[in-house]
């Protein structure tokens, strides 16, 4: 079998087949299989690696202990107009987004927006990758969720919010949309493990240790901090609105009721909300006028003075760039994921993916 090292180099589509035959290997159905596969990779290729295949690992773990159901049956509950809301049926988060997400634009198609909170999820990895989806209908994509406790408030010394991730993206007439897509948090906990396993000291300001003290030592990190260091309030409010929209517009669990989702339980549901909007521009203004609007917002941000020795860039652009250069040259995996791939690969006899 092929060595996964640190220093090999594997193809976007390798790492993608690899990825979706290991799903389907564990019983998921191809709907699952294929929802994972997708927003694991729009991680990975825009250089999200937090929330890209290095979450493979979980996501078997999650399927073979009950927490996820392999083949679920996802079911709008209940629609008013431009508003549903869809019971998920504990399936993968990716599978339950991706199909809210194509609901809402639908309805966006016939109203001019569709709102849809999603019922009984899970993690669903990128929130980007849903955002990103209704961009490339037309679409103004808008994404919230929640997830179990890990970042104090500010000033605070307990877990309290997740991560609870907010993205927005807009359709333009470029070849790439606007995409905005943050943690609420400084950095997502995954980042945190990803730092852990390449033995890199975390930026400051970004994670605290069990007394709620700000630290740099990865391995010493017990909670998150939220977005804005001094200025944390404002970050911990952001997330205060992804849990209001994901979990008590829902009916599901609020981020210090959800089960960590580390285990060690990973027999049964966690419970999750998430809430998706898809806007259609057309509905407010001619198309043409709302995309010269963007056309020039962008260009004119894009070109503006910036400091010496640094880049003024729209949200996404450095996502545009990560993916261009891994389309061309492939991806390298951490340690960790490449042991964790390894033996994947051994258990359910999937062959591994082929350097490039």
């Amino acid at each position: 079998m092929t060595q996964l090292n640190g220093s090999a180099r594997f193809s976007l589509a390798e790492a993608s087949r690899f990825t979706h035959d290991i799903l389907r290997a564990t019983g998921a159905d191809e709907a699952t299989s294929k929802a994972a596969t997708r927003a694991m990779m729009h991680g990975t290729r825009h250089g999200v690696d937090s929330h890209g295949i290095r979450l493979l690992p979980h996501y078997v773990q999650a399927l073979e202990g009950g927490r996820l159901n392999k083949a679920p049956s996802i079911r709008v509950t209940s629609s008013l107009a431009a508003v549903a809301t869809l019971d998920a049926d504990h399936a993968h988060g990716a599978l339950a987004t991706y199909t809210a997400m194509e609901h809402a634009t639908r309805i966006a198609d016939q109203f001019g927006l569709g709102a849809v909170a999603i019922r009984n999820s899970s993690h669903f990895g990128p929130a980007g990758a849903y955002t990103l989806d209704a961009a490339n209908r037309g679409f103004i994509g808008i994404a919230f969720c929640n997830s179990d406790s890990f970042v104090r408030l500010h000033d605070g010394a307990e877990r309290f919010h997740g991560t609870n991730p907010i993205s927005v993206a807009v359709p333009t007439t470029e070849a790439n949309p606007w995409l905005l897509d943050m943690a609420t948090s400084a950095v997502p906990y995954n980042r945190v493990l990803l730092y852990r396993s390449l033995g890199l000291p975390l930026p400051p300001d970004v994670a605290s240790d069990r007394d709620g003290m700000d630290t740099t030592d990865a391995q010493s990190a017990d909670m998150l901090a939220p977005l804005g260091a001094a200025f944390g309030f404002k970050g911990a409010a952001l997330a205060g609105i992804a849990e209001i929209f994901s979990a008590v517009l829902s009916g599901m669990r609020l981020s210090f009721d959800i089960a960590p989702m580390g285990g060690p339980d990973f027999s049964t549901p966690r419970e999750l909300g998430a809430f998706v909007m898809a806007i259609k521009p057309d509905a407010f203004v001619e198309r043409s006028v709302f995309d010269e609007g963007m056309r020039r917002y962008l260009e004119t941000l894009r070109s503006s003075r910036a400091r010496d020795g640094a880049s003024v860039m729209a949200p996404g652009d450095r996502e545009w760039a990560v993916a261009e250069t891994r389309e061309r040259e492939g991806i390298t995996l951490d340690p960790a994921t490449a042991a964790a791939f390894e033996q994947l690969g051994a258990r359910y006899h999937v062959s591994p993916p082929n350097e490039a």
